[in-house]
């Protein structure tokens, strides 16, 4: 600031103000600041939860009402899907001291579930439970493509329930008193080797398009061609779109809000081919860019790598399941709503996360407001202080 002589005039601060005050005065503000910020978001995302509690609730109404007769079922399919279904469990229970036929046991077993529900809250199932197909064939072929280590493989929908089957020491060695091993111990069942535990939250998934009006969720991949531009001769499908999966894991079971078509068995399967026979996969070769499996046994791996010789006399014991309850003259309208419930169900439930989150970042913030507010007694309030002076 210029004075009448044209220099500069200097002013000094008012001495009666003491800095450190000063300080408290607008760390307090700047915490209040952060609480009233944490509370509005808690209040949002109570609101929000309502709103999906009472839609849900909404489409579950209008589900009810819905004219059921005109949905037909084929004749005579469910005892035999239950059948086949129930010898895939047997079978996995032959492997007594796999992580698979434990959890199997933990599921079956209500009294398991009490002991410790937080082993397998977050465990979808076991790769040859979640998913059917039409006959052995293809069943065979596929489960041999992917191995016994694979089909007996757990499947959670977070890392969280990762770290819940296994918890290691400061050494790195497994704590057997911990998750998995602790459960398998109690029964007499310890766990002899690895296991596979697949982590949707983390795996790869199909980004792309779906197959228009399909309960089944079937993935948009363009068929094979040939240089002539024409589908292979013994084209079946890709295995991928080949696996028929329950309705209540077809939308919304990662945590990102993908299916498991899309989600584990695309991860599981990529792009690989199914032929009717050998013969035809092999004239296809020059189309096929990721394996490709025929109903006789041949196998493509991957460009170049080829599976030869004979097929074990008995195959792999755990297989998927035959045979896939296929609905008739379902309305439109009736898979519409249970789609969107489905959806309803993930967003409330990743709300009810977001919730719990923003709980936890409001505490910590009043502890800190609390806190700092006991180191430094003002003569008034410092927020409303703070506020009568324009900030």
């Amino acid at each position: 600031m210029l004075d009448g002589g044209g220099g500069v005039s200097h002013q000094r601060m008012p001495m009666d103000i003491d800095p450190t005050a000063q300080k408290l005065q607008d760390d307090l503000y700047e915490l209040g600041q952060k609480v009233k910020h944490h509370e509005a978001n808690v209040k949002h995302l109570k609101t929000l939860k309502t709103r999906f509690e009472e839609s849900f609730l909404s489409m579950q109404s209008a589900l009810a009402k819905c004219d059921k007769s005109s949905i037909s079922k084929e004749v005579n399919i469910d005892s035999i899907h239950a059948k086949s279904e129930e010898e895939i469990i047997e079978r996995i229970l032959k492997h007594e001291n796999s992580a698979a036929a434990i959890l199997c046991r933990m599921k079956s077993e209500a009294e398991a579930l009490s002991i410790d529900h937080s082993l397998t809250k977050d465990v979808i199932g076991i790769v040859a439970t979640l998913g059917k197909v039409e006959d052995d064939s293809l069943s065979r072929v596929l489960s041999e493509y992917l191995g016994i280590e694979t089909m007996l493989g757990v499947v959670c929908k977070t890392y969280e329930g990762v770290k819940a089957l296994e918890a290691y020491n400061k050494q790195g060695s497994i704590n057997k008193s911990f998750g998995l091993h602790a459960f398998a111990a109690s029964v007499e069942r310890p766990l002899a080797h690895r296991f596979l535990v697949i982590c949707l939250e983390n795996i790869r998934s199909y980004v792309g398009e779906f197959v228009s009006n399909d309960p089944q969720r079937r993935l948009a991949i363009p068929n094979p061609r040939l240089p002539n531009g024409e589908t292979p001769n013994g084209f079946l499908g890709f295995a991928v779109n080949m696996i028929t999966i329950e309705g209540t894991n077809l939308y919304c079971v990662s945590k990102n809000g993908n299916g498991l078509r899309e989600a584990l068995f695309y991860n599981l399967f990529s792009n690989l081919q199914v032929y009717r026979s050998r013969q035809e996969m092999l004239k296809a070769i020059s189309c096929i860019k990721n394996g490709a499996v025929s109903l006789d046994g041949g196998m493509i791996r991957s460009p170049g790598v080829f599976s030869l010789g004979l097929r074990h006399e008995r195959g792999i014991d755990v297989k998927f399941p035959i045979g896939a309850e296929k609905l008739m003259n379902v309305p439109l309208s009736y898979l519409e709503i249970e789609k969107t419930m489905k959806e309803t169900k993930w967003k409330k439930d990743r709300t009810s996360e977001d919730m719990k989150r923003e709980q936890a970042l409001l505490d910590h913030a009043r502890f800190n407001y609390e806190t700092k507010k006991l180191s430094h007694v003002p003569s008034q309030n410092p927020v409303a202080g703070r506020r009568s002076s324009g900030r």
